[in-house]
């Protein structure tokens, strides 16, 4: 099984991927467009989360979007719905190594 670390820029929120990014999303949204977000989607049980972060919900309220206090990375999003079997990990969070040369795919959610 494949392990990779990453962190917010401060170090404060630190994550653990336990598989294999194999594409990543775009998504064009009004919050994915200004955090830059670059998400590999995931089981939840695929990350670990260290730190401490907060929380944003925007629209219908079906995610958690976190970000760190300090530094004000966006690092990943939960769905508030505890029974959703996905997440989303903002990869640039770790070295590009990991996630430059994946393929992208563009969602269009702006609309």
């Amino acid at each position: 099984m494949s392990e990779h670390r990453g962190s917010c820029h401060c170090g404060r929120i630190r994550l653990l991927l336990r598989d294999e990014p194999v594409e990543l999303v775009e998504c064009n949204c009004s919050v994915c467009r200004r955090t830059a977000g670059l998400w590999h989607y995931c089981s939840p049980d695929a990350v670990v989360v260290e730190g401490e972060g907060e929380s944003y919900q925007q629209g219908d309220r079906a995610l958690d979007l976190w970000h760190c206090a300090t530094c004000g990375c966006t690092t990943h999003w939960t769905p508030t719905d505890p029974t959703y079997p996905r997440m989303g990990v903002n990869i640039r969070m770790f070295e590009p190594a990991l996630w430059h040369g994946l393929p992208r795919r563009q969602v269009d959610n702006a609309d």
